[in-house]
């Protein structure tokens, strides 16, 4: 929990840029953008989730049809802060409840 500013920057931008590729490299019609620490994912429907860093609460925010959902770093993840749910499993949830379309999407 204890990580430095310039240390979730790294980290945040590490993760973003790990979903970017993951998601580029997985089968689902899904487009990426990036604007600095925001990375929006628009699915074939024309609907969008938005993840982002927030530098203030050192934490990364999904915004999905489905809600919102808040993630920390913990125990070597990023975990979410309600279900201890770790970011890249519950994005493949998201985007493939979302889509209509089973999506799988790794870290790295």
């Amino acid at each position: 929990m204890g990580m430095n500013e310039s240390d979730f920057a790294a980290a945040a931008e590490r993760t973003l840029a790990a979903i970017e590729t993951a998601v580029e490299g997985c089968d689902a019609d899904i487009e990426t953008t990036r604007a600095g620490n925001v990375l929006t994912l628009e699915l074939g429907d024309g609907s969008k989730i938005v993840v982002n860093s927030q530098m203030p609460m050192r934490q990364i925010w999904v915004a999905a049809r489905s809600g919102a959902h808040h993630y920390e770093w913990s125990e070597g993840a990023w975990r979410d802060t309600r279900d201890g749910s770790e970011l890249f499993a519950a994005l493949s949830r998201i985007v493939s409840a979302q889509g209509g379309t089973a999506v799988l999407l790794r870290a790295g």
